[in-house]
């Protein structure tokens, strides 16, 4: 694996990376990205439903076809609207597919694609695959866990300590491939030089602390800091496959030297995402 592209010539350094984990017989996450030009990159990482015949499969489709359609699509639409339209175009790809093969009826995945274009990152997401920003030696999870425990600890219901060694943990209440139209997330901001972007399934987040991600990865290549965690997380037994993308942002954004927004643009913000 090496990191795409080279820093002098481009907005940001990524990697990607998946491993099998230390229990499992075959790798049910998939990951890929697409590097469209010096200033947009699209990277996409997903996690098939443990369990079921196909998850192998909708994961794979998931990422190939995002960014396939993506490739395809008129730029004039703009990278937030180019990807939510390439995501929901996977799902109904995967619904459909389960629907004509039998064996594959069950299939679904969770997903969260990513593009940065000129310095901004606009995300798509579906499940319990996590964003995090890494900003200057802060970590901050950027999606919601789509998962039936993760409800629960928006709630108040139960912490987030008690969260990670729930028994239902996994249980999603949201992913890919089960409805002819998904349910998905969306996520902008403005990168600012130097900020990292982290994406990984719930193998890597679920064996590793938010901060010992941070510290993990901190000073490395993306390629490096991929490879680092996945195997930090398999030398603590990780149960299940482990897979991680790493992004570098090397120019910023102007937007990120704006003010921040008021109330009622941070509750638009809120409002637009959730739906």
């Amino acid at each position: 694996m090496t990191d795409s592209p080279s820093p002098d010539v481009a907005d940001f350094e990524v990697a990607v990376l998946s491993d099998i984990g230390c229990a499992r017989s075959n790798n049910e996450d998939f990951c890929g990205h697409s590097v469209e030009s010096p200033h947009e990159v699209v990277f996409a990482v997903a996690d098939g439903v443990g369990g079921y015949d196909g998850g192998e499969v909708a994961s794979q489709m998931a990422v190939e076809v995002t960014l396939a359609a993506y490739r395809e699509s008129a730029p004039s639409l703009g990278p937030a609207k180019r990807l939510y339209r390439a995501v929901q175009r996977a799902n109904i790809e995967i619904h459909n597919r389960a629907l004509a093969v039998p064996e594959l009826r069950r299939m679904a995945t969770t997903l969260t694609a990513a593009v940065v274009a000129e310095g901004d990152l606009h995300a798509v997401h579906c499940g319990d695959c996590r964003l995090y920003l890494i900003r200057g030696g802060r970590i901050q999870q950027m999606t919601k866990d789509h998962t039936v425990v993760g409800e629960r600890v928006r709630l108040g219901m139960i912490s987030e300590k008690e969260a990670r060694n729930h028994p239902e943990r996994s249980a999603l209440s949201r992913c890919i491939g089960r409805e002819l139209i998904a349910s998905l997330d969306r996520i902008a901001m403005p990168l600012r030089p130097a900020d990292r972007v982290i994406v990984c399934t719930d193998g890597l987040h679920g064996m590793l602390e938010d901060g010992e991600i941070d510290q993990l990865s901190r000073g490395l290549a993306p390629s490096d800091a991929c490879r680092k965690l996945i195997n930090e997380a398999n030398s603590r037994g990780a149960a299940d496959n482990v897979t991680a993308a790493c992004l570098i942002a090397r120019n910023g954004s102007a937007k990120a030297d704006l003010a921040p927004p008021g109330w009622r643009a941070r509750l638009r913000a809120l409002l637009r995402m959730g739906r």
